[in-house]
This record gives structure tokens, C-alpha cells and sequence, in this order.
């Protein structure tokens, strides 16, 4: 092929980064990464400097368990309008908004907390931010794949990923930063710098506040869940009375039909997708929960870890996140989620080696660096996969269902994650979240054998007008 030739491949290829609903989707996911990191490694980070026990700060990770059972009531954000806001509004917009107040006030409380004074203060306002992020969550990634045609996914599952990962840097390495910057030169633990960080973060969601209020509502089709409701409500109408009729239809479409339609469509393949699912990110997010706590103990200061480590970091996952769209367009979802779960996995032991090292700030860049652009690519390929495995008017239950069978495993693994580096060290540990990886290449494997392709997911009503 000519050299002009690869150059319009190339031209098409990052034409679709061009739309509107892109950049949404890029504002929308930073509103959903920052939340995440404030009660995960930011989190820990705090608990940590503040003299809280490894062991302790495992357990508190289990806040975090919130994301994995946002399945729960993934169904009131399908079905369930919200006074006056869905009206004027949407249903998915008025979700968002929601969700997002009510982030901006629960960070405020985390703010205006003292661990050390009161923990569980601290852990229930922190609760209330894990259940207000999952929810936002829910309603964004409904949003997202109702927003676009599926030849357009693969673009805004790199957006949503380059705003979320971007996201989780500023509540990383942000917060550290502005910590610091409050006491420059201290580097004794200062619960006025923490909470100051924290405000900020709560600030920094009025991003997603005002990306909600100026984006539109999609237009989707959910002529098929409106008529088996109403059909059901009718029949039920003739044993029981008709407000019992209609919440009885209303819970049976919004709770099981998402269920029985996820089923009806992959038969028994459906197991092995859903094992897949479990497992995907298992070796990321054990490593993750001690990656701060890491830092600490090997001598990494605030500074160090927020200027040089999480800059070239955040770049590379930028690029990555970026490439992993092209990848996904040009090679297809399955080639690109093996080749982010091999990266994820191998890119664990270069912290293995860190820890044998110790404090070498290079290397630690170099390491984030490869690990940020790894975990770009792989999320980006992830969310492509499971928003090809939604139906049209289940889409937030759906995916709510997937993306929290995606955390329940691997969190539930991660909060014994601080035990076991106190009693194996950090490079058993890293060694350890690696090769749990590996078997992931097999199910993905097994997956793209076995599992019926071209089963059609959703029939989004979409027009260019829609996703210009």
C-alpha cells in the first residue's frame, strides 16, 4: 500500500474521535473516574499517612463493593422516572444529575472528616460516594451505548476511558499534589491538607454537572419492554387490583426480563461469558488496592509520586486509551482484549521488581508509564465488549449486571491484599497479581471460539443528527 494510502487509513481511522457525542463521553467519564479513586488508592493513601494499619485499610477497600452490586437497583435507573427532572430532563440525563449532587455533597462530608478522630464518620460518608459514583455509573454507561450506532462504540469507549483514566490521575496524583502544596517541604501527616484535597475533588464533579445540563437525551427504542409491561399489567389487572397489577408488571420488566433477555439470547455460552467477565480484571485491581500503600513504604513522597510517576503515567494512558480505539476499529474487540489482558498481566512485574529495587524514582516512571498505557488499551477494548452485549431498553441494567460481576471477584480478593504483603512482602504479592492474569487468555480464548457471534445486542434509534 502507498504511503498516501496508509495516511487516509490512517485520516478515516481517527475521523470518528471528530463527533460531538465524543467529546461527551470524554467529559462524562472524567465525572466518573474521579469519584473512584477517592475511596480506592487515594483513600488508602490518606489512611495510610494518617497511621491507620495495612490490614484495616484492606478491609476499607470493601467499600468499594459498592460498584459490584450496583446491579441491584441498576432497574430503577431503566425504569423509574424521577419527578419533574425526567420531565424536563430524560430519564438517563435526570439520572445523571442526580447522582452527581449527590457526589458533590457526599465528598464535601469525606472532606470535613478525621480518621483518626472518627473512622467510621469518614466510612459512611465514603459509602455514600461508592453508592452515588455506581449509580452514575449505571445511567453514563446506558447513556454511552444508547447515545451511538455500534460502529461508533469502539470511539467512545476510548473517550470515556482517556476521561476517566484522566480522572483517576487528578484524584491520585491531584489530590496528592494539592496535599502538598498546602504545606510545602512537611512531609508529616496533616489532616488540614487532606481535607482541602478533598473539597477540590468535590469541585472538580461540577465537570460532569454541567456536561449533563448542556448534553441531549437519546433517543432509544423501547417500544418492545413498554409493550410487555403494558400486556402483563393487563393480565395481572384480572386477579389482582390494578396498583398491585402495575407494580408487579413494572418490577417483572425492569428486574427479570433484562435477566431472561440476556439469557434467551447466548443459551449456555452465556456462562462462559460471564466467567470471563468476573475475571477480566482480576490481576489489575488486586495489585491496584496496595499500589499507594506501596508507594509509601518504599519512601515515594507525595511530590515524587504526583510530579513524575502520574504525569508521564496520565500521558501514557491517554495515548493508550486513544490506540486502543484505533486497535478496536481496525482488529476487532476480541484480538484487542487478549492483547490488553497479556499487557495488564506482565506489565504487574515490573512493580515486582520495584520492590527489590526500592525508591528509584525512574524506574517507578517507567513503570506507571507502561502500566497506565496497558490498562488504556485494555479497559478501552473491555467496555467495547460489554456494551456489544446489551439489548435495547435493558441497556443500564444490563450492563450494570456485567460491569459488576466484573469487580465482585476481584475486590472481594483485593481486600486481603494488605495481609498478604504483610505476611509474604510486596514482591510475592506483585508476582502473585500477575499470574492470576494469565488464565484470562484462556477464557478469552474459549470465548471467541465458542460464543455465537453477530447476535444482534440492540437496535439504538440513531440518526447523524443524533451522534454529530
Amino acid at each position: 500500500m502507498s504511503a498516501t494510502g496508509i495516511a487516509q487509513r490512517t485520516l478515516d481511522a481517527l475521523s470518528v474521535y471528530r463527533h460531538k457525542r465524543v467529546l461527551i463521553l470524554l467529559l462524562l467519564g472524567f465525572s466518573a473516574g474521579l469519584p473512584l479513586m477517592l475511596v480506592f488508592s487515594t483513600l488508602s493513601f490518606w489512611l495510610r499517612e494518617a497511621g491507620v494499619d495495612r490490614t484495616s485499610i484492606g478491609y476499607f477497600s470493601w467499600i468499594a463493593l459498592a460498584y459490584a452490586f450496583k446491579w441491584a437497583w441498576s432497574p430503577l435507573v431503566d425504569r423509574l422516572s424521577i419527578p419533574i427532572l425526567t420531565r424536563l430532563m430524560g430519564r438517563r440525563r435526570s439520572w445523571m444529575l442526580f447522582a452527581q449532587l449527590v457526589l458533590v455533597s457526599a465528598i464535601v462530608g469525606m472532606s470535613m472528616s478525621d480518621p483518626l478522630a472518627d473512622l467510621n464518620r469518614l466510612a459512611i460518608f465514603a459509602m455514600l460516594v461508592a453508592f452515588a459514583s455506581a449509580t452514575q455509573d449505571i445511567v453514563i454507561d446506558a447513556f454511552r451505548i444508547e447515545s451511538a450506532p455500534e460502529k461508533m462504540q469502539a470511539a467512545l469507549a476510548a473517550a470515556y476511558q482517556v476521561g476517566y483514566r484522566s480522572a483517576m490521575i487528578v484524584a491520585t496524583a491531584g489530590a496528592l499534589t494539592i496535599a502538598a502544596w498546602v504545606e510545602p517541604g512537611n512531609d508529616e501527616y496533616n489532616l488540614k491538607a487532606w481535607q482541602i484535597s478533598y473539597a477540590v475533588m468535590a469541585a472538580l464533579m461540577f465537570v460532569g454537572v454541567l456536561t449533563t445540563l448542556f448534553s441531549r437525551e437519546p433517543v432509544v427504542d423501547t417500544k418492545e419492554a413498554d409493550d410487555t409491561e403494558l400486556a402483563l399489567k393487563q393480565k395481572l389487572s384480572q386477579r389482582y387490583p390494578k396498583p398491585i397489577a402495575a407494580s408487579l408488571s413494572w418490577i417483572y420488566t425492569a428486574s427479570v426480563l433484562p435477566f431472561i433477555d440476556f439469557f434467551k439470547r447466548y443459551g449456555r455460552s452465556a456462562l462462559l461469558i460471564l466467567l470471563l467477565i468476573s475475571c477480566y480484571r482480576i490481576s489489575d485491581i488486586v495489585m491496584g488496592i496496595m499500589a499507594n500503600v506501596f508507594y509509601v513504604d518504599m519512601g515515594f513522597t507525595k511530590e515524587e509520586i504526583a510530579y513524575l510517576s502520574k504525569i508521564y503515567g496520565l500521558i501514557m494512558t491517554l495515548v493508550g486509551a486513544a490506540f486502543g480505539g484505533i486497535l478496536l476499529a481496525r482488529f476487532g474487540t476480541m484480538k484487542i482484549l487478549f492483547l490488553g489482558a497479556l499487557l495488564v498481566a506482565v506489565t504487574n512485574l515490573l512493580f515486582a521488581y520495584q520492590a527489590m529495587i526500592g525508591h528509584n524514582v525512574p524506574f517507578l516512571t517507567i513503570a506507571i508509564s507502561i502500566d497506565n498505557f496497558s490498562a488504556g488499551i485494555a479497559t478501552a477494548a473491555f467496555i467495547a465488549y460489554l456494551s456489544s452485549l446489551t439489548s435495547s431498553g435493558y441497556s443500564a441494567t444490563q450492563y450494570a449486571l456485567l460491569s459488576s460481576i466484573m469487580l465482585l471477584f476481584p475486590k472481594f480478593i483485593a481486600g486481603f491484599s494488605g495481609a498478604y504483603v504483610d505476611t509474604y512482602g510486596y514482591v510475592n504479592f506483585f508476582v502473585g497479581a500477575s499470574i492470576i492474569g494469565f488464565p484470562v487468555l484462556l477464557l478469552i480464548h474459549l470465548v471467541n471460539k465458542y460464543v455465537p457471534h453477530g447476535i444482534p445486542a440492540k437496535s439504538v434509534l440513531t440518526d447523524e443528527n443524533q451522534v454529530s
